[in-house]
């Protein structure tokens, strides 16, 4: 692939091509180090796997190759990343042989069954950890590639806008905001394909001015939508966005010029930016100050794939080659996740993808946990069924690499039975008194816990401002449950399961528990709170030399009770009475009064119905005040009708009235069509501390305690009530 080119000032460049610029070097001597590196690398690292130690000497080697750890990760800098992935896989490699050599030696049955469970879990746990330094070792930080000069040797775009049941007021934003892109009129043509077939969908598309497309059936859900649309239309580009992601302006501009400089590449893909908190954000209280579950992999993960010519469709906020498209069958049908299936066609084909890894869209996160729950669980089925339908292990086309990428991909949605696995293991000892690790705990202690510090510690330094440790076990542990059946379903059938709907833009009214998500987290802590008890138990009477194996089991317990209440936490809705999620915003503003003098302000945040306005000292403004606002598309000034919903303290909160179409269109080019709007807040995150991100968790899991226990409480006491008293309770709720 050819290299990227540089970027402007307001997208730096971070490498060019796949390998960032190295000092110049004769090539014989640069091969001869490289060959040098690789030989003493590759007889160095068996050694230090295999070589049997003493208790004593395995504390020293593993003392020792942290503290060095520590050290080198005090340099910034890629050698750094790459001595520390090193210094982890030998470690870990380490432990998992000592494990399979060591450590597998049972008196009884049910001691060697679940011995092998953990161990298995273990093994899977190792792959995805090597896979996922593959595919983070060297983010590629591809810049735009600039287009042509003359705008008239610019392509032809289709953009396709599937819906279903979503409601017009999520659908407008993305329409309006598509017709806002900065791309030759008489290049540009927009399509809205509306499964649903709604009148009303047909009337504002014909007051917009785009095309409304419809079908006879709703074959192939979304899949099956796009592929009707593309016989019917002929650009030589199709841009794809799912309903609810509304695009900058800047989207074809950044995107399109990578075509211009490689035939062969297919897709460019960019990252899905959610404005709304995710069901974990908005339960947990973390939006804005922990990284939500998608940004690793759109943060990091894809742009470390783009290296390996590897990166997947994401089904929205991509634009494809038309001819590369048609010619793997158009948009995959044989599973549920359509996306990525189509990537691997066209990588097999000999097709190229690019990722860009610079938000130009935003859309809404799922509301409910349980609606993000079913998100995830069509992922998984999806790609299961990929694995069992086209293993990208096998066939032609793909590279080494590319197979790897996308083994990874798929064995990550397997963590169902591994994840439930490591949540109960320790249970085997505590309650029934099982050995699962066939050793002392001070030998577990040297070979387990260098592995577990060194995966954290190099994992910390890679994901740090896409992930932040511990999280992911949260993440894992609330889908666990709900994704290993549909997995392993699919692993036995593959063409079980059909596509679901992602709802979006629902209001959550008022505050629940949602027992039928937390039903599996809050087995498992039931389960783990037996196996506190009987390891406190076991504390009073068993023999000396295994109170040490008594108390590792007990703190893996402990763990596990700490992760699992932030699990029951997250199943604990908050209210969500927004139909306008409100996004912060900072740019200038003017407000125009009858009889007054116009201020000039400034924004603090904006939705689709209103603004706030911080104003200058001593300004204020009555209640239900008729004004006008403007704000700026660059020197273009557009003016809004709005009424005054609050104002004190020097700030404001209007209310739009009554806004034209035109209008409405205006006010998405000033607000969420902004070139730079999503990209200025993207991996903002700062670094986190591994005690300071477990002592949040805990605390988040202490308020799920809470909720859970208040939970119950009052449902036992609502049956102890009449049904009368009950009713007039939950009345009394819903209407809070």
């Amino acid at each position: 692939m050819a290299p990227p080119q540089r970027g402007n000032a307001a997208f730096p460049l971070v490498s060019e091509g796949r390998l960032p610029p190295q000092p110049p070097a004769p090539g014989a001597t640069r091969a001869a180090i490289h060959a040098a590196a690789w030989v003493l690398t590759l007889c160095t690292l068996p050694a230090l796997v295999i070589v049997p130690l003493t208790l004593y000497q395995q504390l020293t080697l593993s003392v020792a190759i942290f503290i060095a750890a520590l050290v080198v990760n005090r340099f910034a800098g890629r050698f750094a990343t790459l001595a520390l992935m090193f210094m982890s896989v030998v470690v870990s490699s380490r432990y998992l042989y000592w494990r399979i050599t060591d450590t597998m030696y049972m008196d009884h049955a049910l001691d060697l069954v679940l011995a092998w469970g953990l161990l298995l879990a273990e093994i899977y746990a190792f792959v995805v950890l090597l896979l996922g330094y593959l595919q983070t070792v060297w983010p590629l930080g591809r810049a735009p590639h600039p287009l042509p000069a003359d705008r008239n040797a610019w392509p032809v775009v289709d953009v396709l806008i599937p819906t279903y049941n979503e409601p017009l007021a999520v659908v407008r934003p993305t329409v309006l905001a598509a017709l806002s892109m900065d791309w030759p009129r008489d290049k540009l043509r927009i399509h809205l394909l509306d499964d649903g077939r709604r009148e009303e969908f047909r009337a504002f598309c014909e007051a917009v001015g785009v095309a409304h497309v419809t079908r006879s059936d709703n074959r192939h859900a979304k899949a099956g939508n796009i592929n009707a649309a593309l016989k019917h239309t002929g650009g030589e580009f199709v841009a794809i966005f799912d309903c609810d992601h509304a695009p900058v302006r800047s989207f074809l501009e950044l995107t399109m010029g990578w075509f211009g400089r490689e035939p062969r590449l297919a897709m460019v893909q960019t990252p899905h930016y959610f404005y709304s908190a995710d069901p974990f954000e908005k339960n947990l209280g973390t939006f804005g100050t922990v990284p939500n579950e998608g940004e690793l992999f759109y943060g990091l993960i894809q742009d470390g794939n783009d290296l390996w010519n590897a990166s997947f469709f994401c089904g929205s906020c991509a634009v494809l080659r038309r001819s590369a498209c048609e010619q793997v069958g158009g948009i995959a049908v044989e599973t549920v996740t359509e996306d990525a299936h189509t990537a691997l066609k066209l990588h097999r084909a000999g097709y190229d993808t690019a990722y860009l890894a610079i938000p130009q869209a935003a859309g809404l996160a799922t509301e409910s946990l349980s609606g993000h729950v079913g998100q995830r669980i069509r992922w998984a089925r999806g790609m299961t069924q990929i694995f069992r339908t086209d293993n990208p292990l096998l066939g032609r086309g793909l590279s080494w690499a590319q197979r790897l990428c996308y083994l990874n991909a798929m064995l990550h949605f397997l963590y169902g039975l591994p994840r439930l696995i490591y949540l109960t293991a320790p249970l085997a000892y505590l309650v029934f008194g099982a050995s699962v690790i066939h050793a002392s705990a001070a030998m577990i202690f040297a070979y387990a816990l260098p592995h577990i510090l060194h995966a954290n510690l190099t994992n910390s330094r890679v994901q740090g401002r896409f992930r932040y440790l511990f999280w992911n076990e949260v993440y894992e542990a609330v889908l666990a449950w709900h994704i290993f059946r549909p997995t392993l379903m699919a692993i036995i059938n593959p063409k079980l399961g059909a596509f679901n709907v992602t709802a979006k833009g629902g209001l959550i009214r008022r505050r629940y528990f949602d027992t039928q998500i937390a039903r599996a987290s809050i087995f498992l802590l039931l389960l783990n709170f037996i196996g506190a008890g009987f390891g406190l138990w076991r504390l009073t009477w068993v023999e000396e030399e295994r109170i040490a194996t008594v108390w590792l089991n007990l703190a893996w317990t402990f763990y596990n009770l700490v992760i699992l209440g932030a699990c029951v936490a997250a199943a604990n809705e908050s209210r969500q009475m927004r139909a306008a999620h409100r996004v912060t915003l900072q740019m200038p503003a003017v407000v125009h009064m009858s009889g007054q003098a116009s201020v000039a302000c400034r924004t603090f945040d904006f939705s689709a119905s209103g603004l706030g306005i911080d104003l200058p000292a001593g300004m204020h403004y009555p209640h239900d005040a008729a004004l006008e606002v403007s704000l700026f598309d660059g020197e273009v000034e557009h003016r809004f009708p709005a009424t005054v919903r609050f104002s004190r303290d020097n700030r404001l909160g209007l209310r739009f009235e009554g806004l034209s179409l035109a209008q409405e269109q205006a006010l998405v080019r000033c607000t969420i069509s902004r070139p730079d709007i999503w990209s200025r807040r993207w991996g903002r995150h700062p670094r986190a501390g591994a005690i300071g991100v477990l002592a949040h968790i805990a605390r988040i899991s202490a308020v799920g305690f809470k909720d859970m226990f208040a939970h119950y409480r009052d449902a036992v006491a609502g049956r102890l009530r009449s049904p009368a008293a009950a009713r007039r309770s939950a009345d009394s709720r819903e209407s809070t």
